[in-house]
């Protein structure tokens, strides 16, 4: 751990921070001088290379300044973040894809203002081919010892095991498990945890301790793990590591303190508006481009079964408050009638032949978007549930309610990690899901839902 302006920082962090702006600047700077090799020759020959660094120094810091912001944004310098290898790709190419945008628009508007000779284009096909070859260095570079974090993890049983070997299991974590109070020899009391980590943390020097106990009555040091505290030892729950790992937020033995004090879970009014305005114009544009498809699965729904095309159901949005959301019919007209409100099942008798292929190719969730110009959902966000479920749900499930601080979504981080479901343990481990979503809630992770949605709907999964 590094100590800048009294805040503790991973090594490895500063590492890849540093190596990609120099990357980001020296892509854009060799463009430069291979775009106007004639000028900088010239230059060269009066002496002038530190009068062209001058002038082009700064642009070319801003747009490295431009690009690290991006990749902040994105998640891309979380040194505890996990996700495949292809995410962390999407989400690199999401940054150059902006970059792009945002180098064409200044170009056309203030011209003066980026080096002229396609220097920005090409130094953006330099910058892909390097950053990525970064990533890929620094990849390599984590797993070597002094690169990687050392964590002690303090407690036994079940959940503290599956920490323990998730974190074993992730070497691109760049964490080394050198300890775990399981590893206590005989009795399991307040001075011999206190002993071991405390000698652990002395001798080996533990970067981090995450407290996994169940039970911590008796049993936590809390005045050691103050010292250690004061000393630059992170210290954290166990919860925010296992949503690391697992892509979602258990509830069982769920603290309300952590709901209170863990980061994220907060919205500000700016991102509330622009997550809005662009809910509100990809709706637009989804409707206007599914307007040609509309008379066919109108007459399709007619011709297969009697009863309205559209079908009305009540469902909860945010803060509780009841919205009536829209699809195309894809069930008897009397499907409920004997039942009551049921969840579908699998090969579920009252679909119909063309509701059977409305619900696989998502089609009849068309009309969903005017739910989304309405703002009563957004594209992204827990999958709305019907009242009389939230009720019985919400006695069932502890931190039910917490799914309704946010807009329900036509598509959903539950929906693309897990399957559809119908059970009352479906719906428990998606709100466990929904919970990831609510508190990492970022423009760049509906991107991501949404690109997963995209391939989804195209092999045909999950669908119900």
């Amino acid at each position: 751990m590094i100590r800048l302006f009294k805040v503790y920082y991973p090594l490895r962090t500063l590492v890849l921070l540093v190596g990609e702006a120099l990357i980001v600047w020296l892509s854009f700077l060799a463009a430069t001088m291979w775009r106007n090799q004639d000028s900088w020759l010239l230059l060269n020959v009066e002496g002038g290379y530190l009068q062209v660094l001058a002038v082009l120094g700064p642009k070319i810091l801003v747009v490295t300044a431009v690009v690290l912001l991006l990749s902040h944004l994105f998640d891309l310098y979380d040194s505890s973040s996990v996700g495949a290898r292809w995410e962390h790709a999407f989400r690199l190419l999401l940054v150059l894809g902006f970059v792009a945008l945002a180098l064409a628009a200044l170009a056309k508007l203030y011209p003066s203002l980026v080096p002229g000779n396609e220097s920005p284009f090409w130094g953006l096909i330099i910058l892909t081919f390097t950053l990525f070859g970064w990533r890929a260095a620094y990849s390599w570079m984590v797993k070597q010892p002094f690169l990687r974090e050392r964590v002690y993890v303090l407690g036994t049983g079940e959940r503290a095991e599956r920490l323990v070997r998730g974190l074993r299991e992730r070497s691109a974590l760049g964490i080394e498990v050198v300890g775990w109070t399981g590893d206590v020899e005989g009795e399991l009391t307040r001075g011999t945890v206190a002993s071991h980590l405390v000698g652990l943390a002395q001798g080996r020097g533990v970067h981090r301790v995450i407290v996994a106990m169940p039970d911590r009555r008796g049993t936590l040091p809390v005045e050691e793990l103050l010292d250690l505290r004061l000393g630059g030892v992170k210290v954290e729950e166990a919860t925010s590591w296992l949503e690391r790992i697992s892509g979602r937020i258990e509830v069982e033995q769920l603290y309300p303190s952590w709901l209170i004090f863990a980061d994220g879970f907060r919205f500000s009014g700016f991102f509330r508006l622009v997550r809005r305005a662009l809910n509100f114009s990809v709706a637009l544009a989804g409707l206007a481009i599914s307007l040609p498809l509309l008379p066919f699965i109108v007459l399709a729904v007619k011709l297969d079964s009697s009863g309205p095309v559209l079908y009305r159901q009540r469902r909860v949005g945010r803060r509780g408050v009841i919205f009536h959301c829209y699809k195309f019919r894809t069930m008897r007209v009397d499907a409920e009638a004997d039942t009551g409100a049921t969840w579908a099942s699998d090969d579920d008798p009252r679909i119909t032949r063309v509701g059977k292929f409305l619900r696989s190719s998502r089609l009849d969730e068309i009309p969903q978007l005017w739910c989304v110009l309405r703002g009563d959902m957004h594209f992204v966000g827990p999958r709305p549930e019907r009242p009389e479920f939230v009720e019985w749900l919400s006695k069932e499930i502890p931190y039910y309610g917490v799914r309704h601080v946010v807009r329900p979504g036509i598509t959903g981080w539950a929906q693309v990690q897990y399957k559809y479901g119908n059970t009352l343990e479906d719906a428990r481990e998606k709100l466990q899901y929904d919970l990831f979503y609510i508190k990492n809630a970022s423009l760049g992770l509906d991107l991501l839902i949404m690109f997963q949605t995209i391939k989804i709907v195209l092999l045909g999964r999950g669908a119900q």
